[in-house]
């Protein structure tokens, strides 16, 4: 991919919504010989053509549920670590359960590699992340109300703990207050406007990341770059 942004929407379209030669030929065409995949479900690992597990995968995924509706909701480029995120929406459909539908969110995570001689970005790894209640769709049409409701219990445990345990916070509070030490990622300070991060970015005054090129102090920062769709 010579533009990773612009590209990356087709190339999802073709690997979800293409006959078997053209997903194949995808496959081939954006992605390493030695790719890996990863996914709630299954995980190639990364050996000499591990491309191919990502085509059995793919064509798997096909065989299952040949109709796919899938949206690309956004996409986000950075560049200097080579990685995009995309956000999707599906409806996976299984072929043997013609009323089943599982409308499901994920993102995407791409690692992508540069190729000097050619100039462009191939896939070396692909990341499909879903929430709990997001894969449970695959397993049985109403999976997601069991975790939505853990979920709620979970979340009823946190206040829960939070309200006999308060003494813990305001112990260490006190403590947070009386202590001048400070290291890497701690930060200082009791109120909002007096912390400083420490370590590799901290906010500026207009809600911009200054990097610190030395870890700390105001050597050698640089404004921090996100691109994204």
């Amino acid at each position: 991919m010579e533009n990773p942004v612009k590209e990356i929407s087709g190339v999802i379209h073709l690997l979800t919504q293409s006959p078997p030669s053209i997903q194949r030929e995808t496959i081939d065409t954006y992605f390493t010989p030695d790719a890996t995949f990863t996914h709630p479900f299954c995980r190639t690992g990364s050996w000499d053509n591990s491309r191919f597990l990502i085509q059995v995968i793919y064509r798997w995924y096909k065989i299952m549920s040949p109709r796919i509706e899938m949206t690309v909701n956004s996409i986000a480029f950075d560049e200097p670590n080579s990685t995009l995120y995309i956000s999707l929406h599906q409806i996976f459909r299984i072929r043997v359960i013609p009323l089943h539908a599982s409308p499901v969110n994920l993102t995407t995570v791409l690692t992508l590699r540069f190729n000097r001689g050619d100039e462009k970005y191939y896939i070396a790894s692909q990341n499909d992340l879903y929430q709990v209640n997001e894969f449970f769709r695959f397993l049985f049409p109403f999976g997601w109300v069991l975790v939505w409701v853990w979920q709620v219990c979970a979340t009823l445990f946190c206040l829960l703990g939070a309200l006999v345990l308060a003494p813990v916070s305001w112990i260490e509070e006190k403590g947070w207050e009386g202590s001048e030490s400070g290291g890497y990622g701690v930060v200082k300070g009791s109120r909002l406007g007096e912390i400083v991060g420490r370590g590799k970015g901290r906010l500026d005054g207009e809600g911009g990341l200054l990097v610190d090129g030395d870890g700390e102090g105001e050597g050698g920062k640089k404004k921090g770059k996100m691109v994204d769709g």
